[in-house]
């Protein structure tokens, strides 16, 4: 038997891995969090950072929108969770597809008041729909969490 075929009867569930993973999904595993903490890494501080500390570029840029600090600084809080939730285990699926939602946002705003980069938030919705999708058993996992926690309070 070849190291990447598993026994006819194992008593282990579906949804787990398998007890000898080829080379290549290994690859791909370690690849794709290499991409999360890359991403979390970006936006927690290339641009979150900025928003948060009030650099003057960022300050010029929420000006012009017409949001303010207030805007900047919860923009920034969610790059931030955002960035942070894409390096958890559990959270990296969510955090993705709500750090898509904020990109898709970001593009709106970008076409509207005619931003210098519109292109930027749909390339980086790309990686997180990899994310979302190579990661979505962590959002089943979640809930089942939190519906047990749910349970057990009611």
């Amino acid at each position: 038997m070849s190291e990447t075929t598993l026994p006819a009867a194992t008593s282990a569930p579906a949804t787990s891995a398998p007890a000898a993973a080829t080379p290549r999904s290994r690859r791909a595993r370690i690849a794709l969090t290499t991409l999360q903490v890359v991403l979390g890494l970006f936006y927690a501080i290339a641009s979150a950072l900025p928003k948060l500390i009030a650099h003057p570029s960022a300050v010029e840029s929420f000006d012009k929108l017409g949001w303010g600090h207030t805007g900047m600084y919860i923009i920034g809080a969610l790059e931030l969770a955002g960035g942070i939730a894409l390096m958890v285990p559990l959270l990296d699926s969510v955090a993705a597809v709500a750090l898509m939602a904020l990109m898709a946002g970001a593009f709106v705003v970008n076409v509207v008041v005619d931003g210098p980069y519109p292109a930027t938030p749909l390339i980086l919705m790309l990686p997180l729909a990899l994310i979302a999708w190579a990661r979505r058993g962590h959002t089943t996992e979640l809930l089942h969490l939190v519906r047990r926690r749910v349970g057990q309070r009611a």
